[in-house]
């Protein structure tokens, strides 16, 4: 590739997605946006994808595309960024597979552990993991809420194996237009260590249908989340990672894990959330959407019991989200004491 504008896609334009896709044409790149929400589609194509930041609004035009029109497509793209729900990646990474160019890259800019999916559908060698930090949400189509400026959002990226090492500044070199972009040279691992931090944030703060902030200041709740945190750090290192430095941090900053838990929910709660940030947990529940715990709380449950360990705080998590989910418990801030009752045995 090492084209000077490659053509880019991004599949899933939900807050995440458009917000950083604007980002991405207004410096000049070539960009086409791919959205299965069909009101959201004709909204962008009206009016272009308003994003309202702390400090101003700017509203970009965008080549938008319904999912059903990416079989129209004849040019292949250079750089596709999926920014779906984690447990849509594989069923649109087999989607997007034919239009990606032999030498392109394809980019998971989720929460989870979206790569292998990536990877199965379009190739080891054209995938590349990504972490992202970035506060926004989105309840109107066409218009786009973002909490964290450029100058506030951080990106890692990292090839899935050697097969694609090397490659990772040409990803660098694009998400730069939208923020901080280090290279890992663990993306697994970097993953890992953001889910680390999401596993304590994300469902927990949507049970209590509160923001991040107001969750965290309920009387137990802050030492549930930590307790979430050191559990997922546990499995990360039971899945053969290791813990290190994302969001900027130094070396210097990994601790062990039940230590490193709390610090890197503490900087998701210091540095990338305002007072009224709501987790994507709490969005997609508003909206009446599934949510990915299961593939965050539940996937921490899964790797510690294949090592014979036990994740009840995580567990419990899960528990609670399904009966919300399934219409026989209402979120609710009254529901701290449901949160709080973990039985932890030994």
């Amino acid at each position: 590739m090492g084209q000077k504008n490659p053509r880019i896609a991004v599949l899933g334009t939900g807050a995440q997605g458009a917000s950083i896709g604007a980002d991405l044409v207004r410096a000049g790149l070539d960009v086409t946006y791919i959205e299965q929400w069909p009101a959201h589609v004709e909204a962008m194509r009206a009016r272009g994808i308003e994003v309202r930041l702390p400090d101003e609004t700017h509203v970009t035009p965008v080549h938008a595309l319904h999912l059903c029109e990416v079989a129209t497509l004849r040019e292949p793209f250079d750089i596709v960024f999926i920014v779906v729900k984690a447990y849509d990646t594989r069923w649109v990474a087999e989607l997007i597979a034919p239009y990606v160019a032999e030498d392109g890259l394809v980019v998971g800019l989720q929460n989870g552990m979206t790569q292998d999916a990536i990877a199965a559908a379009v190739g080891a060698h054209r995938t590349m993991g990504a972490v992202i930090e970035v506060a926004s949400n989105m309840f109107e189509p066409g218009i786009v809420n973002r909490q964290t400026p450029v100058s506030g959002s951080w990106f890692a990226v990292g090839a899935y194996d050697d097969s694609a090492r090397g490659r990772e500044p040409e990803v660098q070199a694009v998400l730069s237009h939208t923020g901080r972009v280090d290279i890992s040279p663990d993306i697994r691992s970097s993953k890992w260590m953001k889910l680390v931090a999401n596993a304590g944030e994300l469902v927990p703060s949507a049970i209590l249908d509160l923001p991040l902030a107001p969750a965290v200041a309920l009387p137990g709740v802050h030492d549930f989340m930590i307790e979430c945190g050191k559990e997922a750090a546990r499995a990360a290192l039971a899945d053969g990672s290791r813990l290190m430095p994302i969001f900027g941090l130094s070396e210097d900053a990994v601790t062990d894990p039940d230590r490193y838990a709390a610090d890197l929910l503490g900087a998701v709660l210091d540095s990338f959330s305002l007072p009224d940030t709501k987790t994507t947990v709490l969005q997609d529940w508003m909206k009446g959407r599934h949510a990915e715990y299961e593939e965050v709380n539940g996937l921490v449950v899964s790797v510690l019991a294949a090592a014979g360990q036990e994740a009840p705080y995580n567990a419990h998590t899960v528990r609670l989200a399904k009966e919300i989910e399934a219409g026989r418990m209402p979120r609710s801030a009254a529901n701290v004491d449901a949160l709080l009752d973990v039985v932890v045995n030994g």
